[in-house]
């Protein structure tokens, strides 16, 4: 006997509707509480477009100015803002987890070998703190907290061994530029990254912003609104993290030379997944466009996750066939 996930078959088998706002009508109808769709072609302005609620209980539609909380989709910033350090010559992709963090690391399993590069490729082999049993139900509020979890642990691999999405790897990252400049990451990346790129909606907590601006966020089976639950994620428009997405892939984002090094060491597109929150931005070069997608709906099993890609999938499908 084999479970189908037949919703999920439907939707991916289901005839292609002629515009992008008929299938994220049909997906927050369906299975989605809310829905925000960002497009954004070669020279083009971009296309905002909305579904769904933005407070459930209120009735309140959703709005395309909405924060949300991207969740995943913070490593291209904080990737960015180890490049531009690595660039200015105050770090190098050799440094050992040793040399940058002396005292977490003589908690951590090969600490000596471990080097940044490594870090920024997921190829550590450090346990990932995000794992650790409940995480979700009492999340620590602190960094050190969070490595807490994992500290004395044994690696899960050898350093360079392989690969595993790690979100201590990118933990210790915000620690390393904190270390580097003397400073919050936080400040660095306003500094370097969202001034220069104009991005005004993009923040680091939930105290920094206004919370009826933040879309609701639901997760299956729990009936109230999860929005003011405090994962430590950073929070943006979805109008933000498409205008960084483009600056990431069309090089403005980049200083000469930066550029290189970090197409040497991540990708130019992420996704996010947090509770009550799923996000997912993309460039498409053979149609030179940026589509970002924000959801607020999440599952336990990951159910809603998979229906999110091939809803993606869909709207990319139709942007090449119409453009």
């Amino acid at each position: 006997m084999f479970f189908v996930p037949w919703p999920l078959v439907s939707t991916w088998l289901a005839p292609l509707p002629n515009t992008i706002q008929q299938q994220i009508d049909e997906a927050t109808q369906d299975h989605f509480d809310g829905m925000i769709v960002y497009v954004q072609q070669g020279q083009q302005p971009a296309t905002i477009f909305t579904a769904g609620w933005h407070d459930r209980a209120k009735q309140l539609p959703a709005e395309p100015n909405a924060l949300f909380k991207i969740a995943s989709i913070s490593k291209l910033y904080v990737a960015l803002a180890t490049t531009k350090l690595i660039n200015d010559g105050q770090l190098s992709l050799n440094d050992s987890l040793s040399q940058l963090l002396p005292k977490v690391s003589q908690h951590l399993p090969n600490a000596n070998e471990i080097t940044l590069r490594m870090l920024l490729q997921h190829r550590s082999g450090l346990p990932n703190f995000t794992d650790t049993p409940n995480y979700w139900s009492n999340p620590p509020a602190t960094a050190s907290e969070k490595l807490a979890l994992i500290m004395d642990e044994p690696a899960d691999f050898a350093p360079d061994s392989d690969y595993a999405y790690c979100n201590t790897n990118y933990l210790l990252l915000t620690q390393i530029i904190n270390h580097t400049v003397g400073y919050s990451y936080q400040q660095y990346i306003t500094d370097r990254i969202l001034q220069p790129l104009a991005l005004q909606n993009t923040y680091f907590s939930l105290d920094a912003i206004n919370i009826k601006d933040l879309m609701g966020g639901y997760y299956v089976g729990v009936q109230p609104n999860i929005k003011e639950n405090d994962y430590g994620s950073m929070i943006a428009s979805i109008t933000d993290v498409g205008r960084f997405i483009r600056a990431l892939n069309d090089g403005s984002a980049f200083a000469p030379g930066e550029q290189a090094i970090y197409s040497s060491v991540y990708k130019f597109e992420h996704g996010g997944l947090i509770p009550g929150y799923q996000s997912l931005a993309e460039y498409h070069p053979d149609i030179d466009t940026v589509v970002v997608q924000f959801v607020n709906t999440t599952d336990f099993d990951g159910y809603e996750w998979n229906l999110s890609e091939i809803y993606i999938n869909r709207i990319v499908d139709i942007l090449k066939k119409k453009p």
